[in-house]
């Protein structure tokens, strides 16, 4: 079960610098972030770059201070992004968000992509 921490949303423009939800999931002991990606993925180089831009803000937040003065209780647990698609994502941003995943592991960030298409 998490408990919900912060919660912020943007229903139009630009989504860069939103961190959807941030709570701690008490099951897992996790700190968890979730950002959510309700839009049909477009195969664009301006999407792909403001998902990039999405993950930069999520782990400057984790990394530069600002998540654990703001949250100090919950600083030294361990932190996963959950993606929540509305939509399976395309080639491109499936490898993007690979590589995402790997530079991530590196600061012991864990990071998940759950999707829930209309379609299953």
């Amino acid at each position: 079960m998490a408990q919900s921490i912060k919660s912020k949303s943007a229903e139009s423009g630009s989504r860069i610098g939103v961190i959807d939800l941030l709570a701690h999931d008490t099951k897992r002991d996790e700190v968890l972030l979730v950002m959510n990606e309700p839009r049909p993925w477009e195969d664009s180089d301006e999407r792909l770059h403001e998902l990039q831009e999405r993950f930069n803000a999520y782990a400057s937040f984790l990394l530069d201070g600002e998540f654990a003065e703001s949250h100090s209780e919950l600083a030294h647990k361990r932190v996963r992004i959950e993606v929540r698609c509305a939509h399976m994502p395309d080639a491109r941003a499936i490898e993007l968000l690979g590589m995402i995943h790997d530079q991530l592991a590196f600061q012991d960030i864990k990071m998940e992509v759950v999707v829930k298409d209309a379609a299953l």
